[in-house]
C-alpha cells in the first residue's frame, strides 16, 4: 500500500500523532493483502507535549511517501518550522497525498497547499486560519475536507474520522470498519457533518440495547419498524426511544436509516448490483426511496457515489485490494 509518513517536529500534538500511528501502523486481524508501511519523519529528536520522540527518518524522506500525515500543531500563533513546511510542500509536488490532522492545517497553509482550496481545522482555530491565510476557503462546520491530494480535518475525534476515511478509500468499507472495531470507534462519519453533531453510532458496552444492535444489522434487508425493535429488545417503544437517545444520541428510526445508508455505500463500493437490488438489500424498498435518502445523507446520488469512489481507487497488483490514488 506504500508508505504513510508521519511528519513530526517540536510542538506537534501527541494525541493526533499517536492516533494516526494506531490507524496505519498495523493491519486489522483477518485482513489479507498488503498494508501500509509507516515511517516517522523528523529533523531529529523532537518533543511532542511531555514526550520525547526519536523519528525513523529525516524530513527529506517525506517526498518518497505515498501519503504524508501532518499532526496537530500546538502553538498556532507561531509559524511552523521552515524545514517542515518545505518538506511537506516537496512531498506534495512529488505526488504524495497530504493530510493534516486538527491544527496541522496551519502547516499545509504555510506550504501553500490550501491556496484556493476548501479546508478545515479545529473549530477554535478556524478564524485564525482564515485571517492568517485569506486565500484558504476555511469551512468551520465540517469534520474533514477531502480535496483528493490534500485533506484537512477538524480536531481530535475528527482526526480519527479522516484517518479512517483514508483507509476506506484505499481498502474499502469493510476493512475500514475492521480498523474501527479494533480501535473501538465509530466506523464512519461523513466529512460534511457539523463538528458538534453526535455520531449516530452506539458506543460499545453493557447496556440494554447491546444485543439489539447486531440483531438489526443482520436484518437490514427487512422492513423493520420501531415496534419490531421494541419487541426484540423486550421493552415498550417509549423505553426503546429513551435508551436509544442515551446510548446512540439519536432516535431508533434515524439510527436504522444511517445503518441502511452505510450498507448501501458498502454495496456500491464492492458490488456491481443495480440500485434496485441494493435498495432491496438495505430495506429501502425501491430505488427511488434509496436515491432520496442517500442523496440527502451523503450529498450525491448512489450512481454518482459509485463512480466517484471507484475513480479514487484502483485494483492492487494482486487484484485483491486497492491502492492509494497517488501510487
Amino acid at each position: 500500500m506504500g508508505t504513510v509518513a508521519l511528519a513530526v517536529t517540536d510542538g506537534m500534538l501527541h494525541f493526533e500523532l499517536s492516533l494516526a500511528y494506531e490507524v496505519f501502523g498495523a493491519a486489522p486481524v483477518g485482513v489479507a493483502g498488503p498494508w501500509y508501511s509507516v515511517a516517522v519523519c523528523g529533523p531529529g529528536a523532537v518533543r511532542t507535549g511531555r514526550f520525547r520522540l526519536e523519528p525513523d527518518h529525516g524530513l527529506d524522506q517525506l517526498p518518497r511517501a505515498g501519503t504524508v500525515i501532518v499532526p496537530g500543531w500546538a502553538d498556532t500563533d507561531v509559524d511552523p518550522p521552515a524545514d517542515l513546511v518545505d518538506a511537506v510542500r516537496a512531498a506534495h509536488e512529488a505526488g504524495a497525498r497530504v493530510a493534516s490532522l486538527c491544527t496541522g492545517a496551519f502547516v499545509l497553509a504555510a506550504a501553500g497547499l490550501l491556496d484556493g482550496r476548501r479546508a478545515t481545522t479545529h473549530w477554535a482555530h478556524t478564524r485564525a486560519l482564515a485571517d492568517r491565510y485569506p486565500q484558504v476557503k476555511v469551512d468551520p462546520d465540517v469534520l474533514y475536507v477531502d480535496n483528493g491530494s490534500v485533506l484537512t480535518s477538524a480536531g481530535k475525534a475528527a482526526a480519527m474520522d479522516l484517518c479512517l476515511h483514508l483507509v476506506r478509500l484505499d481498502h474499502g468499507s469493510s476493512v475500514a470498519n475492521a480498523v474501527a472495531r479494533r480501535l473501538v470507534v465509530p466506523p464512519h462519519r461523513d466529512g460534511g457533518q457539523a463538528q458538534f453533531v453526535t455520531t449516530p453510532v452506539p458506543a460499545p458496552g453493557n447496556h440494554p440495547l447491546a444485543e439489539l444492535f447486531p440483531w438489526v444489522i443482520e436484518r437490514l434487508d427487512h422492513p423493520l419498524t420501531v415496534e419490531d425493535l421494541a419487541r426484540q429488545a423486550r421493552m415498550s417503544s417509549r423505553n426503546l426511544g429513551r435508551h436509544f437517545r442515551s446510548v446512540s444520541g439519536t432516535t431508533p428510526l434515524q439510527w436504522l436509516l444511517t445503518q441502511r445508508i452505510r450498507r448501501a455505500q458498502e454495496l456500491l463500493e464492492t458490488t456491481d448490483d443495480s440500485v434496485d437490488i441494493i435498495a432491496a438489500a438495505t430495506g429501502m424498498g425501491t430505488a427511488t426511496t434509496l436515491r432520496r435518502h442517500f442523496n440527502r445523507t451523503v450529498g450525491v446520488p448512489p450512481d454518482t457515489y459509485r463512480r466517484t469512489f471507484r475513480s479514487r481507487t484502483r485494483p492492487g497488483p494482486d487484484g485483491r485490494g486497492a491502492v492509494p490514488w497517488s501510487q
